[in-house]
């Protein structure tokens, strides 16, 4: 997709001199993550609060321990399957902003800008806000001890812990990564302490009190299972996040691949060794009743210990809180350089080398929902609208086999693959309709919105000049609060 900024909204590049005094005229994010940054980025955004609470989703929906283990096995391959996948599309489009950017390649801007569209509306600001009130709820809860966090602590905490991640993200990359890093290490010690727990608690008991008869009262209602499906894939959510900070990744045809090669196996075995480790600790009828599985299983081995699975289940959302921050804001950035968003959203600091605009503004738009009472409505909407966006980009990975074969791939799965994801993907999106039309209805009026407002704001070549006036005037002022200037490469303004 061609990137371009209307002509009232590129001002002036920074400009250096290097140690030779040469003009010197490079303003653009560097590529900053390795291969372990990858890894960190892919597990802090998949092991997040979901593999504390989602079991109890997964076994409802299947009706036994038997058939919730190997519906976590399955939602692994098919998690691995969609990465391999976006492993093509990501070192065939070197581009931040991950669907958006292939969106856009496949099938032109208007489909691009619907996602843009349903990420700035929907998708970003509702996960990150859910994600916020999870660690605020769990961080809370240890010094409300019986009772329930009250509601306003709930979301003042969150929208801090936003704001100081917002800021963090700001400032400096390398705290980015360290930080990264350091929450890798508390999921490990915390889905580690679930494990080893669980195999203790099986030599001193003898027995697996969830697994005395494995399949028994397994479902076998397609539509009950499909929700089993649909509770342990949303725990697989964020395999596709490094996709979205390509354009900072070292040596991304190399990286990129094998980060998912090595995290996406290592999290699949990791999620079905602590389900199991809940099955020998916990009976299905325990886990059913349980409105937090990680605390009712802490109860249980660490009785008057439990707020120290509470933390480390706190601190693991914050840790993907954190990665969606940080890979969330460069589809604004991307969608701003390419003209779909104000031209302000895509500064970059001159300082930092970090879109402080665009971090803001997904920050922003977080707090915004935490405002709102029913927030916890709207990820019924999620769901569904993710999934049509990555069966489209797997279906343009497919078009883009036929419509540019001879482009360089440097990762080309077997087409098996794509096309498998591709029906399972399918599948996702249609089962809603009979399950849940209102909030698929919804949805799609949501997505429908864009298309006016693309034709009149974006398409249209003769503007209104308030617009252009509006969007010079907002990014010649965030040029200045914030010492920041549109990318460039050399000579060239992005």
């Amino acid at each position: 997709m061609t990137s371009h900024c209307n002509d009232e909204e590129v001002l002036p590049m920074a400009s250096g001199r290097d140690g030779n005094g040469n003009t010197e005229k490079k303003i653009a994010m560097e590529r900053r993550l390795g291969l372990v940054d990858g890894i960190a980025m892919i597990v802090g955004s998949i092991v997040g609060s979901g593999i504390f609470i989602s079991p109890k989703g997964v076994l409802q929906s299947a009706g036994s321990a038997g058939l919730s283990i190997i519906v976590w096995a399955s939602c692994g391959f098919i998690s691995f399957v969609g990465a391999i996948c976006y492993a093509e599309l990501g070192t065939m489009i070197n581009s931040s902003g991950g669907d958006y950017a292939y969106l856009g390649e496949a099938y032109g801007p208007l489909p691009a800008f619907l996602y843009l569209w349903a990420a700035l509306l929907i998708i970003i600001p509702v996960s990150n806000a859910i994600i916020a009130l999870a660690f605020a709820n769990y961080i809370l809860q240890p010094i409300w001890g019986t009772c329930s966090p009250s509601d306003s602590a709930v979301r003042l905490v969150a929208a801090f812990a936003v704001g100081v991640l917002a800021y963090i993200n700001c400032c400096n990359m390398r705290w980015v990564a360290k930080l990264q890093t350091v929450f890798m290490a508390a999921k490990v010690i915390a889905l580690g302490l679930v494990i080893s727990t669980g195999c203790i608690a099986y030599f001193i008991q003898g027995e697996s009190r969830g697994f005395q008869k494995p399949f028994e009262n397994t479902t076998t209602d397609p539509s009950l299972i499909a929700l089993s499906f649909y509770s342990g894939l949303f725990s697989f959510a964020g395999w596709n996040c490094l996709n979205f900070v390509a354009e900072e990744v070292r040596e991304p045809h190399k990286n990129l691949p094998r980060a998912i090669f090595i995290s996406m196996p290592i999290i699949t075995i990791v999620y079905v060794m602590t389900n199991v480790a809940y099955l020998i600790v916990l009976t299905p009828e325990e886990i059913l009743n349980s409105s937090a599985v990680a605390v009712t299983f802490g109860d249980h081995v660490y009785s008057s210990f439990t707020w120290v699975i509470q933390v480390l289940v706190a601190i693991s959302a914050l840790g993907t809180l954190h990665s969606s921050i940080f890979s969330s804001s460069r589809i604004f950035f991307v969608g701003a350089r390419n003209g779909h968003l104000p031209g302000a959203i895509a500064l970059i600091s001159i300082g930092n080398l970090t879109p402080i605009p665009s971090i803001l503004f997904m920050g922003g738009l977080t707090m915004i929902m935490l405002v709102i009472t029913d927030v916890y409505v709207l990820i019924n909407y999620t769901s569904f609208v993710e999934a049509t966006f990555v069966a489209a980009a797997v279906g343009g990975m497919l078009w883009l086999r036929r419509k540019r074969p001879d482009v360089p791939r440097p990762i080309k799965v077997n087409l098996v693959y794509p096309i498998a994801f591709f029906v399972v993907s399918i599948f996702l999106v249609f089962f809603p309709v009979f399950s849940s039309p209102m909030e698929v209805v919804t949805a799609v009026g949501i997505i429908v919105t864009a298309i006016p407002v693309f034709y009149f704001c974006i398409a249209r070549k003769s503007k209104p000049k308030w617009i252009s006036s509006a969007s010079s005037k907002c990014t010649v002022l965030c040029q200045k609060i914030f010492l920041a200037v549109p990318e460039s490469i050399g000579e060239k303004t992005l």
